[in-house]
């Protein structure tokens, strides 16, 4: 082949060469700034999340509070009850069962069916019944899991937030070895930059289709 023709196939793949890291360059670089705001926007909702685990715990804390109030008042009416019945006192006994609150009202008649003093297998209070149950110990354990779950979902996005941070060092590394390409003067060194920016790049991309996104 004479020079004369060998000259235009060689500028053609040239122009290719340059037209493909121009793609390579430019797509990437769009790519790298989505990563990068993805990485973002999961790390915000990671702190959303983290925040809402936060104020679960704090309305568990305040609720399994509020229960334990309510049972040490129940279980001290109780003890009354049991000194007065102990000393015979109607009056004094019907006085303080007639102002049991609940959940304790609903469960002693329960309880008494139960004949505790006659059945050594009866409960040995009404607190043990399965009917005493305080509705702030179980909202409070909602509250519990409802934290759980949050601080679970926060530690998933912030995995997420890391492995986008991830594809970004590996878009910019793509963005480094399309640009290197440009700058060697051996033919060879070009391409083997340039196919390896494109490996990386659709490694990357790949992945990237595989993560959840955020809009």
């Amino acid at each position: 082949m004479s020079e004369a023709e060998a000259a235009p196939r060689e500028r053609r793949r040239i122009e290719w060469r340059e037209l493909t890291a121009v793609i390579l360059l430019s797509v990437t670089a769009i790519v790298t700034a989505w990563t990068g705001f993805q990485s973002s926007k999961w790390g915000g909702a990671m702190s959303i999340s983290f925040s809402q685990a936060s104020t679960a715990r704090i309305e568990a804390a305040r609720l399994e509070g509020a229960a334990n109030r309510k049972a040490a008042v129940q279980v001290s009416l109780f003890t009354q009850w049991l000194q007065a019945y102990q000393a015979q006192d109607e009056t004094l006994t019907t006085f303080l069962q007639d102002r049991f609150p609940e959940p304790l009202a609903t469960t002693f008649p329960l309880w008494l069916e139960e004949r505790p003093l006659l059945d050594p297998d009866a409960p040995a209070t009404p607190f043990e019944m399965p009917t005493y149950v305080i509705p702030e110990s179980v909202a409070a354990a909602e509250a519990d899991d409802r934290a759980d779950a949050k601080f679970a979902e926060a530690l998933e996005n912030n995995q997420r937030s890391d492995n986008y941070t991830v594809l970004t060092v590996a878009f910019a590394t793509v963005l480094f070895f399309g640009a290197l390409s440009g700058r060697m003067h051996s033919r060879g060194a070009q391409s083997a930059f340039l196919v390896l920016g494109w490996a990386v790049f659709v490694v990357a991309a790949v992945l990237l289709v595989t993560y959840p996104k955020l809009i």
